[in-house]
């Protein structure tokens, strides 16, 4: 064996095992990222009555988030295809941790929506960019799997969005614990700068595996990258059902979740954290184990997310019917399984819209596709905090009423991402589907 082939081995073992450290800290980024998107659930009634907000306007506060990161979808996916993951991740996470402290720091309404929305901004760019590393670190067969354990790993935000933030409320305020969370956000951009790379090429190294050729066009811009993802017909049932269920998610999971459980079920916030984070559990669990089922058991995407879809609508369902009536171990199985079922189903519908496009335009793909979740929860949080709103409150306690129309809402929009579902493209039938794109 030459010397030239020994560097090589060696080079594609070190690539092997650094990729790891590069995952770890974009897992970290992406902890926060899920604990910013979900931590007004258990906070709601706080920042209603230290901002005096309604429940409308408690909804856009917590939506400024998603408003702000679903604008930011495109530029993302522009940026981890130009820029550069490694840039963008870095500088945005900067941006994340003010907005963050100005959250912490707000003294009314306004300044507390200009925060959220900060921070909605700068956690945009961790998700798409981090696909894109992740196109170039690992294998294409690994990839289902990798975005699973991600997604997982988000769900230990989720987890610390709910008992951990109750605890951290009581124990400092919610103030203080923007700021703290805004000085650990910062702390991650720097590992970020200076630990990740947005390729093995980037340190010299040879790719650890073959990966999908990138089928680049010297022509191509940017501008026709995301002409060809939008004019793609099979892009569009995807797009409906990520703003329909991960919005029914966002709705509950990342803001009226706490509440309903307070006011219906006259909670305390100990236990409300406690339901809550059945839900971290859920997208723990749920995430590894859809990557299972479609990659190894169903050997389809389809299948997995059009059953998925089925049980959203009976959890739904049984919220509409009974929605004062759940003993309180069924509330503790429905949200896990409403997590499981609307928000851990996510890794397939992000490897199955991958899997329609070329990795050259990936990045691209992925940001397009990511805003309609983001849009959907920036939709639904402020409308059900609307209807709430309506129904108006008995002793500062929205009414049973209110969240009896809420909940047949999200049935209604339960119902339209299961029908979205059935048009999906499957994309895994033997050797990955490649369709022809225009050049």
């Amino acid at each position: 064996m030459s010397r030239i082939q020994i560097q090589d081995i060696d080079q594609r073992s070190r690539s092997r095992s650094y990729r790891w450290l590069i995952f770890l800290i974009l897992s970290g980024c992406y902890i926060l990222v899920n604990f910013h998107r979900l931590c007004p659930a258990v906070l709601a009634i706080d920042l209603m009555k230290d901002l005096e907000a309604s429940g409308t306007l408690t909804g856009f506060l917590s939506s400024a988030y998603f408003y702000s990161y679903a604008i930011m979808q495109l530029p993302a996916g522009l940026l981890a295809d130009s820029w550069g993951p490694r840039k963008t991740i870095t500088l945005f996470f900067i941006i994340a941790s003010l907005g963050s402290l100005i959250l912490g720091m707000s003294s009314s309404v306004a300044l507390a929506i200009t925060g959220r929305a900060l921070v909605g901004l700068g956690v945009a760019m961790v998700f798409v960019p981090t696909m894109k590393i992740l196109t170039k670190w690992f294998h294409v067969k690994e990839f289902a799997f990798m975005v699973s354990l991600f997604i997982a790993m988000g769900g230990v935000g989720t987890l610390t969005a709910a008992t951990p933030l109750v605890w951290l409320n009581a124990l400092i305020g919610w103030r203080n614990a923007f700021l703290v969370v805004g000085a650990m956000t910062f702390a991650l951009a720097l590992c970020v700068w200076f630990c990740v790379r947005n390729s093995p090429a980037d340190f010299g190294w040879p790719a650890p595996y073959k990966t999908m050729p990138e089928e680049v066009s010297p022509d191509r811009t940017l501008l026709k990258n995301a002409k060809i993802v939008l004019s793609t017909l099979h892009f569009w049932p995807l797009a409906l059902w990520f703003f329909c269920n991960v919005g029914i998610f966002f709705a509950i999971g990342g803001l009226w979740g706490g509440p309903y459980l307070e006011h219906v079920y006259h909670l305390g916030k100990s236990e409300t954290g406690q339901i809550l984070s059945t839900m971290a559990m859920g997208l723990v669990i749920g995430s590894p184990l859809f990557s299972i089922l479609s990659d190894r058991v169903f050997h389809r995407r389809k299948a997995v997310m059009v059953i998925s879809s089925a049980l959203v609508i009976v959890i739904m369902g049984i919220f509409s019917v009974f929605t004062d009536g759940l003993p309180l171990p069924i509330l503790y199985l429905l949200f896990f399984l409403f997590s499981v079922f609307s928000n851990s189903v996510v890794s397939i519908g992000f490897t199955l819209n991958k899997e329609l496009f070329p990795v050259s335009i990936s990045g691209t793909a992925t940001g397009l596709i990511n805003l309609f979740p983001f849009a959907g929860g920036a939709f639904f949080q402020p409308l059900v905090g609307h209807i709430l709103e309506s129904y108006g409150r008995t002793d500062g306690m929205f009414t049973l009423a209110g969240y009896k129309a809420v909940f047949h809402l999200l049935l209604a929009a339960s119902g339209i991402a299961f029908t979205a579902s059935l048009f999906l493209k499957e994309t895994m039938s033997g050797k990955l589907n490649k369709a022809a794109y225009p050049q």
